[in-house]
């Protein structure tokens, strides 16, 4: 643990935020120590970013009250031109997603020789320099020509780095960390967490890391606080909390790891498969350089020759980095995607899958459902929960009486847990009026009122916190063995992996780099790339 200082370098006392009548954070008491890094842990809705926020009265018109003493000045009692000199500057923000919290019109060294311009007083050539400084201390190669690209040209991971370096510009004291690896994949995460850990060890400052991520806390934090609902229910050392949590709901959130319930043991040698995949490779044209652009493209190859085979009542798990080729590949075996080689949905070809909604096609399209990542945009807004779980019913089967129709719906959705007992009015009602797990169920729901033999699962759960996440992989798992259906599960999470599949497909660049069953793969694997996915999965490093 970081050596702390005896005075508190940050004191919050029963802060309290309402908007209007609804008080969603309550009495909340916690203290931040100079060089100490504190997790503040939580599902969606319990308050851990409001609280952040309103610690720099940033959440927009919330009443805040209560006490923020920050090195013996209240936070909370500052004029907004004295908190606008905190802001920034003593306290810095790193935030979710650096995409929208990036300006696109701005270059990345741009945005942050800016910050240093107006906390630092530099001149503007030294204050670039300085930028390509801090850009190279975070890890980004080839710093000075970073420093000229957009927000959009950097990847994923890269623009995390760049938040960083913008936050750590003002040489804050408290750094802000808002879910900073929740977008990125698992070798990225422990990337931009050991990045953290030894930045706040060169500079000193302190950490407040919000997140609904345990692994993250048990590998990064010195302490933890947990909130449910608004109020902090518990704190202390992490290694306490972790090994006897005193509040139910502390017990809940450690227990609720993806758990393993599947049918185990060999495969039918005699089932025949419901998805082949044979020498499948996914190709996009792109625009060559100079006069010879004029007269051919050139060829991005997405995915190179991969080869598959699932089951029924098996689970076919594929897992890899953003941009290793997971989704082509999904889209390609969903007959989304023109493609060479060969693709085999229950022993039928797709004809010709640039043409979507030939005869042929359309009753292959029944047999092979999708359920995406996030379901708040893969549902319609201004369709009823009947009309999004009915669709695919008025499509594969539009003489369906209504009343059938309703009725098949209901069960659909009775299947996933959703009833009109638990959900009064829950046919009329629209997405937006369920959580996100909630949500979840019902695009299941949606996939499977077709009676389909595949699902592909394309990171069902990522966008859920532990507890939903649980539940989710419950019901699918359930589901599995009830219906004999096969999944194709993509994904980046090498512990769902672990719960739910049981072959698996290593992919990186277009390639597949590994395959076999899950404990083959995962618990001995053969290549460096696959050794590092499970390595970053797994390791703890000294916090």
């Amino acid at each position: 643990m970081t050596a702390t200082s005896a005075q508190p370098l940050l004191q919050v006392h029963d802060l309290c935020v309402r908007f209007g009548a609804k008080e969603v954070v309550r009495d909340v008491s916690f203290e931040i120590a100079p060089g100490e890094k504190l997790a503040l842990v939580g599902e969606s809705g319990s308050g851990k970013t409001i609280t952040a926020l309103s610690l720099l009265r940033l959440a927009g018109d919330a009443l805040v009250q209560g006490q923020a003493l920050f090195e013996g000045r209240d936070l909370l009692a500052l004029t907004e031109r004295e908190l606008r000199g905190v802001r920034g500057g003593d306290i810095a923000m790193v935030f979710q997603e650096p995409m929208t919290a990036l300006n696109p019109l701005m270059t990345v060294g741009r945005q942050i020789s800016e910050v240093l311009e107006l906390k630092q007083a530099l001149t503007q050539a030294q204050s670039w320099q300085a930028a390509i400084e801090l850009i190279a201390s975070t890890g980004i190669p080839e710093p000075a020509r970073r420093a000229t690209a957009f927000p959009h040209q950097l990847s994923g991971g890269q623009r995390q780095r760049a938040m960083i370096a913008m936050a750590l510009a003002s040489r804050p004291k408290l750094l802000l960390a808002d879910e900073p690896t929740t977008a990125l994949d698992v070798t990225l995460r422990g990337q931009i967490l050991d990045l953290l850990s030894d930045l706040q060890r060169q500079t000193g400052m302190a950490v407040l890391l919000i997140t609904h991520d345990l692994n993250l806390v048990h590998r990064f934090a010195d302490r933890v606080a947990v909130m449910e609902q608004g109020v902090l229910v518990e704190q202390g050392p992490v290694a306490d909390i972790f090994r006897a949590p005193q509040h139910a709901y502390t017990r809940r959130l450690i227990a609720s790891q993806p758990k393993r319930d599947v049918v185990e043991g060999a495969p039918d040698a005699a089932a025949k498969p419901l998805l082949r995949a044979q020498h499948l490779r996914v190709g996009y044209p792109t625009p060559l350089p100079g006069v010879r652009g004029w007269f051919k493209k050139g060829e991005f190859i997405a995915v190179h020759g991969a080869d598959l085979c699932l089951l029924p009542g098996r689970t076919l798990g594929v897992v890899g980095e953003s941009g290793s080729g997971k989704s082509t590949l999904a889209q390609a075996l969903l007959g989304l995607l023109p493609y060479q080689g060969s693709v085999e949905v229950v022993g039928s070809a797709w004809q010709a899958p640039s043409a979507r909604n030939t005869p042929a096609n359309q009753r292959l399209r029944r047999q092979i459902q999708v359920v995406f990542q996030d379901p708040f945009s893969s549902l319609s807004p201004r369709l009823t929960v009947e009309e999004i779980a009915g669709e695919g019913l008025r499509v594969h089967e539009p003489a369906l009486p209504l009343p059938e129709r309703r009725r098949r719906v209901e069960a659909a959705l009775a299947e996933v847990g959703l009833t009109d007992a638990q959900f009064p009015g829950l046919l009329a009602r629209y997405p937006h009026e369920f959580s996100g797990g909630q949500r979840q169920r019902l695009a299941i729901a949606r996939a499977l009122i077709v009676q389909p033999r595949v699902l592909v699962l394309d990171e069902p759960t990522s966008a859920l916190d532990v507890t939903i996440q649980q539940q989710v992989l419950a019901l699918l798992q359930r589901l599995q063995k009830d219906k004999g259906l096969g999944y194709l599960l993509i994904t980046h999470d090498v512990e769902v992996i672990r719960a739910m599949a049981h072959d698996v497909l290593v992919m990186k660049d277009g390639e597949v780099l590994e395959s076999g069953s899950v404990g083959q793969v995962l618990d001995a694997p053969r290549h460096p790339y696959t050794q590092r996915l499970v390595a970053a999965a797994t390791a703890l490093p000294v916090r």
